[in-house]
């Protein structure tokens, strides 16, 4: 039974939930337990997809796996870990350690993240497990979050070019959703509820404009409301942007080529 696990980011979960539920060739996901995949389990839950939670430690060995389903195994990852380059990497790291004794492959939805997960896929190679990280057609890693969401990165500095010279703040719907969460890890600002010092920082650093970046993806309905708060917070004029989730479909299909999973009729 070919078995992969995506090691993801929880800025990724509303793909990843668009992922499961488009995917006809899928026969069992399990979610790893644990307090980060809550969020990823209630929209789960709302898509009507079936799905099961496991500590990771409990989840079937190869040697259990002797049919010919597609089970998928999601990871989520906490926002913490992207505090630090190297805690992030240790943890990405370890995942995969983990994981690679339960499955046939690993896709990791991280980007380059500070370059730290530039050779991840090089540092596995030996691994009996497949290893795929988030890349284009020419085999380039995504920088972050918003290059994998926009498609390239020749779409992503584009968005930046465009705004000559001013500075562009990118919210997708889960950048949106926790983007306190985010300008901290970002190391924008030490307290994100300073609004008054985080604002300083903003006008300091040249930002002018934020990005609504639509994924067309509604499983966080309040999108709108949350982008309006931030530009109304920072004086920051939004722009329209839509995402484009080609290079993720491909990146997914890519991986379920890797441990021969075949279409489902």
């Amino acid at each position: 039974m070919p078995v992969l696990s995506f090691i993801a980011c929880r800025i990724f979960e509303n793909e990843i939930v668009y992922l499961i539920k488009n995917d006809p060739a899928i026969d069992e996901v399990i979610v790893v337990e644990s307090e980060d995949s809550k969020n990823l389990q209630s929209k789960l839950d709302y898509e009507a997809c079936s799905y099961r939670v496991l500590p990771i430690n409990e989840l079937p060995q190869k040697a259990e796996q002797k049919d010919n389903k597609f089970t998928l195994i999601v990871d989520l990852l906490e926002f913490a870990l992207d505090a630090s380059p190297e805690k992030l990497k240790n943890g990405v790291y370890r995942e995969i350690e983990t994981m690679s004794e339960y499955v046939d492959g690993v896709l990791i939805f991280y980007g380059l993240c500070g370059n730290v997960l530039g050779q991840v896929e090089s540092d596995f190679s030996d691994y009996p497990c497949y290893v795929g990280i988030l890349k284009d057609e020419k085999g380039e890693i995504m920088d972050d979050c918003i290059a994998a969401s926009l498609g390239s990165r020749e779409t992503y500095l584009d968005a930046i070019m465009g705004c000559r010279g001013e500075g562009i703040y990118f919210l997708t719907p889960m950048q949106a959703k926790y983007w306190r969460d985010m300008l901290k890890i970002a190391g924008i600002t030490p307290d994100p509820d300073n609004i008054e010092m985080t604002k300083y920082v903003f006008d300091y650093s040249g930002y002018k404009k934020v990005a609504k970046v639509d994924t067309g993806l509604d499983y966080d309905r309040d999108f709108e409301d949350k982008v309006s708060e931030f530009s109304r917070l920072f004086e920051l004029d939004v722009v329209e942007m839509n995402a484009d989730l080609g290079l993720i479909e491909k990146c997914y299909q890519n991986a379920k080529d890797h441990i021969g999973v075949t279409q489902s009729d």
